[in-house]
């Protein structure tokens, strides 16, 4: 029955008609696409925003504190908490670009980095993905080179603490909130309430 279901849906799948890139920067391109849907039917504007995708970083220290940053995020103009986090650069690979945002944003530093999931961002009109990756006996050995636009500071959460971040509503963005359950799913230390 189910793989019936998935046949049944890919014959629902739109061609693409005409498509052209209306926007391009560093960080993504937007994309403006014409489709036609298996009813026949034309959609003339559909916008998909394409990127490379990027990483997020839950590290653990030894002492079992989770290493956070908080900023400001100018489209919600406001501050938040979360986990280290970072556009792929171009030729980088999500391993490579979790090791390089952690030490950037924090200063922290790991040894094992474990690939834990990867999630579509927005699929409805994004390519965009992202990768998280736990940091095992993080320590604060690098050197932090934040960005011109970031201001950050550290933030070390117990573990234990952690969900908290989330339930008391410090921790908010999609994203980062996916990111905390998974990891913490992987390591076995979700807990029902």
């Amino acid at each position: 029955m189910w793989r019936e279901s998935i046949t049944l849906m890919s014959k629902r799948v739109w061609e693409v008609v005409s498509s052209e890139v209306v926007l391009e920067s560093p960080w993504y391109r937007l994309r403006r696409d014409s489709c036609r849907l298996p009813d026949g039917s034309l959609v003339d504007s559909y916008y998909v925003r394409e990127h490379m995708g990027f990483s997020v970083t839950f590290a653990l220290t030894p002492e079992r504190h989770v290493v956070f940053t908080r900023q400001y995020k100018h489209g919600i103009r406001e501050v938040v908490l979360e986990l280290p986090a970072g556009m792929q650069e171009q030729g980088e690979d999500a391993l490579a670009c979790a090791r390089r945002e952690l030490e950037e944003e924090t200063g922290f530093v790991a040894g094992r980095f474990e690939p834990v999931a990867e999630f579509w961002t927005d699929p409805t009109s994004s390519t965009g993905r992202f990768s998280l990756f736990i940091a095992h006996d993080a320590t604060p050995d690098g050197s932090a080179r934040p960005e011109a636009t970031e201001q950050l500071d550290t933030v070390l959460v117990p573990i234990d603490r952690v969900l908290d971040q989330v339930r008391q509503r410090h921790v908010r963005a999609q994203s980062q909130v996916a990111s905390i359950y998974a990891a913490l799913d992987h390591l076995h230390l979700i807990n029902p309430r």
